[in-house]
This record gives C-alpha cells, sequence and structure tokens, in this order.
C-alpha cells in the first residue's frame, strides 16, 4: 500500500496526545521525524507501574514511537535574525522546510505560529494544548486528571451519594491524538490540492467534553436550562456484574435489550410489570434491582452468561484486563496483538484493515538522536497557494448508512470538514440514537427528533428514510452509491449483507466509492457476528479494568470508545483517499471498534508482557501525580450540587510551589519531594489535605493553585458546559436553530483551524427531512416519490409510533 508514503510530519510533542497522533501517520508509512529536547520525551524513563527499565526505553514509549525517527533540537528557541525578527535555527528550519505538518504542544506562547506559516505556506501546524491557544484558561497547568475534572467527565460518573470517579487510563489524551490525526491529515490533504496551509488550535479540554460526558449539555438544553439541582454522578445498570468467576459487562440501551436481558436472567414477569424497565426505577431500588441481578450471574461462569445472552442478542463481555485479553478467543483469532520489533513486549495491531491487508509491519522506535545529521533534505509536494481556501473535504460525497453513535460521529466528522453527508435510516427502524429522544415525550410529541446524541452528531447533514427490505429502497440506495466517494456502516456485518451491500456490489456500481464498514469486532473470527456497543468496547479492551475505586468493582467510562471507533475510522479512510490518487479507485476499509479501543488502552498489556506486572483502579489517583484527588471544600454542602476541587501535583516544581501555597506545613515537608516519594506518603498525604480544603472555598482554592502553578480544577456538572467559559471564548458550542428542540448551543470540533470561523451550517435533519430533495436530484418525479411514500419505502413518521 502507497498509503502517506509521501508525507514528512515533524513531532515535537511529548507525552500520548501528539505521539498517538503521528503514530496514526507512521503506521500508515509517513515519514515522521521526533524532533526531542536534549533530555528526550519523558515517556523514553516512563513506566506505568514503575518497573525498573534496565536502562531501555520505557515499552509505552516504543509503542507510540515505532517506525519514526528523532533528532535532538528545539523548536522554541528562536534566534533573532539581522531585522530582529524571530528565526528558527538552521537544522530546524530545514526539518520545518521539508514538512508536510508540524505537531508540537509548547505553551501558548512559546513562538509565533502564524508567522511561521507566513514563511512557510502550505505548511500544517498542530497545536496541541490542554485549552487551546486562546481563552481565559490557555496556558493554564494542566493534567489528564483536571482535564476530566474541568470538562464534565469526572462529575458525571460515580455511585449515586459517593465521590465521583475518574475515567482511567488517560482516555482524553489518548482520544485526543486520535481527533488531531483527522484533523492534520484532513488539512494537509487541502494543502496538497490547493496549497493553503493551515493552523491547528486543538484543545484537549473540547476532546473531553465530546467524548467523555454524552452530550448531556444539549440535553439540559432540551429541557430548558432549569437550575441545576442535586450532584449528578449515575452509574450504568444493568453494567458490569459479579459472577461465579470474575465479572461480565452488559449493555441494554434498548427495550428490547432489557427486555431480553430479564429473561436472561430468569425474570420475565418482571417485564410484564414494567417496574425496571427505565434507568431511573432500576436506580431508584438500585439494592434491590441488584439482588435481582446477582442472583442469576454470581451463579453462572463468565463464559456461560456470555453464551446466554449472545445467543439473545444481548450485547455482551467479559471484563478484561492486560493479561486476560490476551486470551480473549476473538483477538487471538485475529491476531490483534504481536511482538514488539525491539522484543520484549506485546503490542495492538493498527486498528484497520484496507483491501483485507493490515498495515506494514512496525519498525524499533529510535534511540535519543539516533538519525541526527541524518534527515534529507526535501521540498513538499504541493502547489502554490490559489482560489478561496475551502474547507478540506469539500466535493467529497458520504452516504452515511450509520446509526448509533460511532458511525455517525464519523461521518459527522467528515460533514464538519466540508463533505456532503447524506443520513440514511428508515422509518421501520430509525437510527438508534434517536430512542433516546424518549426522555422528552411528555414534552414534544416528535420523541424522536429530541435525541440530544443523535442533534450532537448528525448537524450538517441531509436525511433519507429508505427501507432497505424493499427492492426500491435498495435501488435508491444502489444509485446513491454510484455517484458517492464513500459508503459507510457500522452494524453488525450480517446487517449490509443481508440487503445486499457488499463490497462487490459497491465496486460494480462505482469503482472508485471506498466502502467503510465498523463491525465492533471484526469481518472474521468468532465473535464476527456478535453484537457490541461501546460499553462493550470499555468492558472488554480494559479501560473498565481501570475505571473505578480501587475498594469498588470496575466501571464503565460511558464514551470514550464510540469517538474513538470513528476517528480511528475517519482516518483510515482518508488514507484510502490517499490511497485512491494512486490507484485511481475506492478501496474496501474495515475498522473494528474493539482494535481501535485495544490501541488505547495498550498500555496494560504493554506493562503486563514487558514487565509483569498487572494495572490495577486507582479511583482518583494516578501514576503520573501525587498528590491527586478529589476534596470536598467549606462550600461543600452549601448548595445541593458537591463542590469537589480536583488537584493533581505532577512535578517536583509544582510540589515546591503547593508547599508554598500551603505555608510548608512540616507534615508535607516531611515528604521527599520526587514522585515515588509523594506517591508513597498518598494516603498521609490526602488525610491532612481534606482537612485543608475542608476549611478554604473552592472557587478561590482553584485560582490561588492555578496561579502558583500548580493543577487544579472545579469539577464540572457536564450539564452546565454552555457556560463554561474557556469553551464560550473558544466558541466551541455553535447554536442551530431546529425546528423541534429549538435554538440550542451544540458542540462542534474540538479544534480550530485559522482558516474557519464557524464549523456548523444546519441543525440534524429531521426523519426523512430531505427526501423528496434528494430524490428529486435521483431523477425521480413527484408521482412515484408520492408512492413510495404511500408505501413506506420512505416517510416522515416512525412505523408504529
Amino acid at each position: 500500500m502507497h498509503g502517506l508514503k509521501e508525507l514528512r510530519v515533524i513531532d515535537h510533542s511529548s507525552g500520548i496526545a501528539g505521539p498517538y497522533c503521528s503514530k496514526l501517520f507512521a503506521d500508515a508509512g509517513a515519514d515522521v521525524v521526533k524532533l526531542e529536547g536534549p533530555l528526550g520525551d519523558p515517556l523514553r524513563t516512563w513506566s506505568g507501574t514503575g518497573a525498573d527499565l534496565g536502562g531501555r526505553d520505557g515499552a509505552l514509549f516504543r509503542y507510540l514511537n515505532a517506525s519514526k525517527r528523532s533528532v535532538v533540537g528545539v523548536l522554541d528557541e528562536l534566534d533573532r535574525d539581522a531585522d530582529g525578527e524571530n528565526a528558527l535555527g538552521a537544522e530546524s528550519e530545514a526539518l520545518i522546510a521539508g514538512a508536510d505538518l508540524l505537531i508540537e504542544d509548547l505553551p501558548p506562547s512559546a513562538y509565533d505560529r502564524l508567522s511561521l506559516l507566513e514563511r512557510y505556506p502550505g505548511l500544517v501546524v498542530l497545536s496541541i494544548t490542554p485549552f487551546g491557544l486562546k481563552g481565559p484558561m490557555a496556558g493554564r497547568p494542566a493534567t489528564e486528571f483536571t482535564i476530566q475534572a474541568e470538562c464534565g467527565s469526572i462529575g458525571v460518573r460515580g455511585l449515586p451519594g459517593s465521590e465521583p470517579f475518574q475515567a482511567g487510563g488517560s482516555p482524553v489524551a489518548w482520544t485526543g491524538g486520535c481527533f488531531a490525526a483527522v484533523a492534520a491529515l484532513a488539512a494537509i490533504r487541502r494543502a496538497h490540492a490547493s496549497g493553503h496551509g493551515e493552523h491547528i488550535d486543538f484543545s484537549l479540554l473540547e476532546v473531553g467534553a465530546v467524548a467523555t460526558n454524552t452530550y448531556l449539555d444539549l440535553m439540559w438544553g432540551i429541557l430548558g436550562r432549569p437550575p441545576a439541582q442535586g450532584a449528578f454522578p449515575y452509574t450504568e445498570t444493568p453494567s458490569i456484574e459479579p459472577t461465579r468467576d470474575g465479572f461480565v459487562g452488559f449493555n441494554t440501551y434498548t427495550a428490547q435489550q432489557l427486555s431480553d436481558f430479564l429473561l436472561l436472567i430468569g425474570r420475565p414477569e418482571l417485564r410484564e410489570k414494567g417496574e425496571f424497565d427505565q434507568f431511573a426505577q432500576r436506580l431508584a431500588r438500585l439494592e434491590e434491582w441488584e439482588a435481582i441481578v446477582h442472583a442469576y450471574t454470581r451463579e453462572h461462569t463468565t463464559d456461560e452468561i456470555i453464551e446466554q445472552a449472545q445467543m439473545l442478542r444481548i450485547p455482551v463481555a467479559p471484563v478484561c484486563n492486560g493479561q486476560t485479553v490476551l486470551e480473549h478467543e476473538q483477538l487471538k483469532a485475529r491476531g490483534t496483538f504481536i511482538e514488539d520489533p525491539s522484543g520484549g513486549f506485546k503490542r495492538p495491531i493498527p486498528p484497520y484493515r484496507i483491501d483485507g491487508q493490515g498495515l506494514a509491519p512496525p519498525r524499533s522506535a529510535p534511540r535519543l538522536g539516533e538519525h541526527n545529521g541524518q534527515i534529507e533534505d526535501r521540498e513538499p509536494k504541493r502547489p502554490q497557494a490559489s482560489g478561496a481556501c475551502r474547507l478540506p473535504l469539500e466535493g467529497m460525497r458520504i452516504i452515511d448508512t450509520t446509526s448509533w453513535w460511532a458511525g455517525p460521529i464519523a461521518t459527522h466528522m467528515l460533514a464538519l470538514l466540508g463533505a456532503e453527508v447524506i443520513h440514511v435510516e428508515s422509518i421501520q427502524k430509525i437510527d438508534g440514537a434517536r430512542s433516546i429522544g424518549g426522555t422528552f415525550s411528555a414534552l414534544h410529541e416528535k420523541w424522536w427528533e429530541c435525541s440530544f446524541v443523535y442533534l450532537s452528531v448528525n448537524s450538517n447533514k441531509r436525511g433519507l428514510t429508505l427501507n432497505l427490505a424493499d427492492p426500491r429502497g435498495r435501488a435508491i440506495l444502489d444509485s446513491l452509491i454510484a455517484d458517492a466517494d464513500a459508503l459507510v456502516e457500522n452494524f453488525s456485518p450480517r446487517v449490509m449483507e443481508g440487503f445486499g451491500v457488499t463490497w462487490e456490489k459497491v465496486q460494480a456500481l462505482n469503482p472508485r466509492c471506498h466502502y467503510v464498514r465498523m463491525p465492533a469486532f471484526g469481518l472474521d473470527g468468532p465473535w464476527r457476528e456478535y453484537v457490541g456497543f461501546a460499553a462493550t468496547m470499555e468492558q472488554m479492551s480494559g479501560m473498565a479494568w481501570l475505571t473505578g475505586h480501587g475498594d469498588d468493582q470496575p466501571r464503565i467510562q460511558r464514551g470514550p470508545c464510540d469517538p474513538l471507533a470513528g476517528m480511528h475510522a475517519v482516518f483510515a479512510l482518508l488514507v484510502a483517499m490517499a490511497e485512491r490518487d494512486h490507484s485511481g479507485r475506492g478501496h474496501f476499509v474495515e475498522c473494528s471498534m474493539v482494535e481501535g479501543a485495544l490501541n488505547v488502552t495498550a498500555e496494560q498489556v504493554i506493562e503486563f508482557t514487558a514487565y509483569g506486572n498487572l494495572m490495577q483502579r486507582q479511583g482518583n489517583r494516578s501514576p503520573e501525580a501525587a498528590p491527586q484527588g478529589l476534596y470536598p471544600c467549606s462550600d461543600h454542602h452549601v448548595s445541593d450540587n458537591p463542590q469537589w476541587l480536583a488537584l493533581s501535583v505532577a512535578s517536583e516544581a509544582q510540589w515546591e510551589a503547593f508547599l508554598d501555597w500551603l505555608g510548608r506545613p512540616d507534615w508535607a515537608t516531611q515528604v521527599g519531594g520526587d514522585l515515588i516519594s509523594r506517591r508513597r506518603q498518598h494516603d498521609r498525604l490526602d488525610e491532612a489535605l481534606r482537612g485543608v480544603f475542608a476549611e478554604r472555598n473552592r472557587d478561590a482554592c482553584v485560582e490561588e493553585l492555578i496561579a502558583a502553578g500548580v493543577p487544579a480544577a472545579c469539577v464540572v456538572d457536564p450539564r452546565m458546559l454552555a457556560e463554561h467559559p474557556q469553551l464560550v471564548a473558544r466558541g466551541f458550542q455553535e447554536e442551530v436553530e431546529h425546528p423541534v428542540v429549538g435554538r440550542q448551543a451544540t458542540m462542534s470540533a474540538p479544534f480550530r483551524y485559522a482558516s474557519i470561523d464557524h464549523w456548523l451550517d444546519a441543525a440534524a435533519p429531521l426523519l426523512g427531512q430531505h427526501n423528496a430533495e434528494i430524490l428529486r436530484e435521483l431523477g425521480r418525479d413527484e408521482d412515484e416519490i408520492e408512492r413510495l411514500t404511500a408505501e413506506k419505502v420512505i416517510g416522515d413518521w416512525p412505523e408504529g409510533v
């Protein structure tokens, strides 16, 4: 595969987000040069379990930076030229001059990014920062933990009445890297076509808002934004439940799935009573409900439950960790884990295949400065800038037959980036995400138009209903494919195949059309036909294993796996588009949800296979910082919403600043300043800090700590993001007018292109809103449109409602 071999990427970032972004480029064949400072990326000396590295680079570093080259240099130490203007040193100048993409995670004031773009027209610069480069929070010290607190993620996760908890395993950083890769590759595609470069101002806070709290702010907007009453953390049930030999994970997002679940556990009479049908009913009687569920689950093994649940088409999975996931039959059958080329640990393969083939095997990660003086001069292949600077995917047409979240967020990103997207569903089976609108059935007759998830991931699209069980519906789909750049679907494999939509059919209709399939577990293997949702992937991949308090069971994160699957699929499609530029034909893209999740939970497998250490849940602590946690302040019980302060002291400099803020009490100064010492004394520090914060106002503490350079944040209520000062300042939520729910602040992309002033042009379509418009474009006359409507091939009202 040619892939991205013509691209050169300079990666001047460290940690996870930037390196995972550039890893996706390297996996697809790009020449990625890692520009490191004299001490190298800190991940070179990192182990998440504190293992002795034996003088080698850390295994996580080697995973993230395989197939790259390394040179030592700096980007933020700019010299002054004769005119007093900022200028790069000669070696860095040559690197940037030959690059298609520069990735950096420097502070907002590090250098003049737009000036750099003026010197190198056609270059794409991707700046990844915690809060973005502009706004009142730009430049604040932050960690994964405080970003999760600030974006509403922690505020939505927890048992009623207990301390909320973070999503384990740094999902914001990993998901950020995936979104960033999509933003960058789309901009590069435009630069190669038009000569227009781009600066991408990328915000991890906004990634967290998109990916980790399921658009609850829009839910609150539809309700009219009443005063928030009471704390909001909650947990799903049924979800992860104890079995005779471990844990099993369920999903019951639909009424049918819950009905089948009650049959599974031997309580079919509860289906008739309806007393546990609604999530609120189960949560209100949680102890009683869990006793009913556990009476079944504790009497059976995990494998027995999975076999029975899958027969009923209930999404189900084992709850895996870094050891047990290696033995899962589906992953072994698909060869998901391979030996790292440097030896000593296992790593997941990239999460997509093109034309049935995996990507090229990775090369060993470079030693620090291994390629100093060896980077060839290069002239990027892009024209002189001409014409207007348009959205990068303008002119592409996407046929979107996806449902729920993972597929629609993929096609939504394509729509934001300029593609024409036609979302296809049917009145016989509406997009599953619409069912969430049932929450508003008492407020709106057309409740299916009120789903805050559907509305968030389908803006900028047109809507078409087609009954694909009818030959006339399939014929219309064929006509759409014949003029499309890509067809995208995310059902279990048998669904589209049952409608006759195969790769061979797509190619016969349109040899230049790509076909993107997003199955839960892949298109082969024993779990091929099994159904799965995002929580299924969290359970199986290890995300849930790292989430929850240490004295509790694993808990799902509720969020990242759908956006991760979506962005991996978009990146894979953009790679296929680059391949079509050379081959002239469309390509078949397979991007399984579970393998996308496993790529970002890789650290657990890496730590186990490299060092024999099993990573564990730590509640609100983490290997990267200490002290770290949530602390109730003096105003904790003043309102109905507990006032939690999130603190995360990552570096020795931050610890010293924190000591100064505390007034250097003996109990704190007696603790060693290094991370290992602070982690060993975490219990003692927590006890003392609870006393300190209990006497202080939360908001005042946060402002003082931030001013001192210590990462701290309020735990934000996810229903209140429309009022978040940083998100407001950056215009992250844009208002769009919808015929049913009215004018609503709606999340856009978690990044800003310098050339684009907004992302959202239209609200998500009503069911069948563009039926007549699209069918006229396909040459159907009014009489035929009326017949198709009368015979329910198309329509605008769900059947059975």
